[in-house]
């Protein structure tokens, strides 16, 4: 039986500089939404993936996995959106149980507004403090991070549901 792999030191440096980059690169962004545009970081996402989806519409199922969020927790910040007649929901035609996302116009403006500031602060703090060369590495390293955790995600999502659908939470579509 072997012990716990500790980190090397070079690997706790490397670990403490990325935990922290990515906490203060978050609450950066996540303000700077905040003040500019009165939104969260999460409510901008449903709108650009709502915005670049064609017809500017996704079954809530879609965003959820393109969220990488539960149905459920997508649900609460849809309704949110919808308050704000940002988003509204589409009952779906082939499958009574399910629903489409739609981007209004009002949630297109909102985002169009919204975009400017938010990519200036993306731009500030994550490329322009790098070359080029370390951009294109940093897309290299979280691609890779990516495709080793999305597994997992998938995984804790369709448990996260389950125990939804268990406490009456959450309904799944039936299939077929």
């Amino acid at each position: 039986m072997s012990g716990p792999r500790w980190l090397t030191d070079h690997e706790q440096r490397v670990w403490r500089a990325y935990a922290g980059a990515s906490a203060i690169l978050q609450a950066h962004l996540e303000g700077q939404l905040q003040r500019d545009s009165g939104m969260p970081h999460t409510y901008y996402e449903v709108l650009v993936a709502l915005s670049e989806a064609p017809g500017r519409r996704l079954r809530m199922s879609e965003l959820a996995a393109v969220r990488g969020s539960s149905r459920s927790r997508l649900s609460h910040a849809v309704a949110r959106l919808e308050a704000k007649s940002w988003v509204t929901r589409e009952s779906c035609p082939t499958d009574k149980r399910g629903a489409w996302a739609v981007l209004t116009d009002a949630g297109l403006a909102a985002l169009e507004a919204a975009a400017p500031g938010h990519v200036a602060a993306v731009r500030e703090t994550l490329f322009d403090p790098l070359t080029p060369e370390q951009v294109r590495q940093l897309g290299e390293i979280s691609e890779a991070i990516l495709a080793a955790l999305q597994p997992r995600c998938d995984a804790a999502r369709a448990a996260e549901e389950a125990a939804e659908c268990e406490a009456g939470v959450l309904e799944l579509p039936k299939s077929g």
